[in-house]
């Protein structure tokens, strides 16, 4: 898929950007795995588990091991957790920054620091839904000046299958809770 098939969504994921020098080159897909930090790793290890668990719990639901699927998604939730404190530890503040907009091929975010078109930067992304973070290089497609500083608009450039995946999950679930939101609310109406 190209890019521009992707959509996105407003929201405020808290995201890592590292400018790069502007001539740095990208590295070759080795190099980027083995850059990977663990904790990424196993998130989305977990993430990948968590679905084939899903759909293993639903079929107990349907029986009468309904308290053994509560209790399996209990521990679920404490393993989500575990997880979530162990990939909060990644978050470097001196690179923090929130999306305004984010998808499984750009993300946009303000800031007061310009960078130029074709920059590239470490991006780390914090997804809270699949519970999972993101390790990627993107590039920056727009640099837009506002009131309150800049609004950057990065392309991934490398990014693995299995994250952009994530990132279509992540981006999906925001968008089910806008449209839950906006159906609850022609119903008061």
């Amino acid at each position: 898929m190209s890019h521009d098939e992707y959509f996105s969504v407003h929201y405020d994921l808290t995201i890592n950007v590292e400018p790069l020098a502007v001539d740095t080159p990208l590295p070759n897909m080795e190099t980027f795995e083995r850059e990977i930090p663990a904790p990424f790793r196993v998130a989305q290890e977990c993430s990948a588990l968590d679905d084939v668990s899903e759909s293993e719990l639903s079929f107990l639901k349907q029986d009468d091991g309904k308290r053994l699927a509560n209790y399996l998604n209990n521990q679920n939730q404490k393993l989500n957790l575990l997880l979530s404190y162990l990939l909060i530890q990644q978050d470097e503040a001196m690179y923090r920054h929130k999306t305004l907009t984010f998808g499984a091929s750009k993300f946009t975010y303000e800031t007061d620091t310009a960078l130029t078109i074709g920059q590239m930067a470490k991006v780390k992304l914090f997804l809270e839904h699949p519970p999972s973070a993101i390790y990627c290089y993107a590039t920056v497609t727009q640099c837009t000046e506002t009131e309150n500083g800049f609004i950057i608009e990065m392309a991934y450039q490398l990014l693995r299958d299995i994250d952009q995946d994530l990132l279509i999950k992540a981006a999906l679930f925001q968008q089910q809770k806008v449209l839950k939101l906006r159906a609850q609310e022609r119903n008061l109406t």
